[in-house]
């Protein structure tokens, strides 16, 4: 894995060798980031932009923001192997700046109450056997961490048949491989 574009461009992301963390794959990132740039529908400006990466793992999503402008990206995560390659992640690409990390469940019902940011963009990579996500949706509109221009990107498994709760509004929709990207936004 590597930073695809901006200030780290080519610089490698470790990642880890067991089978409970699944990484963005290089492929999908790259495609998100590419949609987030250049679609009339979801055109969102990273420069500057505060961002929540849930479910972070080694941090491949977020590291990529702060290497294409972003002003600070916090990483919310609770598995140990994984944040200790994040923060190896973050150390090696110097973005202790821009870089927070949680670790904490994110199903703790005050983990948002307890966050004084709100954020452009949220980026929610659960696991894919995770069948929560509409908690987590309803936990994230009840809270005070979105504005109306919030834009909100989940991951989830291809073949995942799932009622979305309704205060997320899809505005587009890719697949790629294994992978299913929802972009939109929360109603409040």
């Amino acid at each position: 894995m590597r930073i695809i574009s901006g200030s780290a461009k080519g610089k490698k992301i470790l990642h880890p060798v067991d089978q409970k963390t699944r990484p963005l794959k290089d492929m999908v990132r790259e495609s998100i980031f590419n949609i987030l740039t250049h679609s009339n529908l979801l055109k969102k400006n990273l420069k500057d932009a505060v961002i929540l990466d849930l479910f972070s793992g080694v941090g491949s999503f977020g590291l990529e923001a702060i290497s294409r402008g972003s002003k600070k990206v916090v990483f919310l995560e609770n598995y140990t192997p994984s944040i200790s390659l994040l923060e190896k992640n973050i150390e090696n690409l110097s973005f202790h700046k821009e870089a927070t990390i949680i670790n904490e469940n994110i199903y703790n019902e005050n983990i948002f109450k307890s966050l004084t940011l709100e954020f452009d963009l949220l980026f929610i990579d659960p696991p894919f056997k995770d069948n929560n996500v509409n908690l987590l949706i309803e936990s994230i509109v009840n809270s005070k961490i979105i504005h109306s221009k919030s834009l909100v990107i989940l991951h989830r498994k291809k073949n995942t048949i799932e009622k979305l709760n309704k205060n997320f509004v899809i505005k587009r929709e890719e697949l790629y491989g294994s992978s299913k990207i929802f972009f939109g936004y929360f109603n409040r």
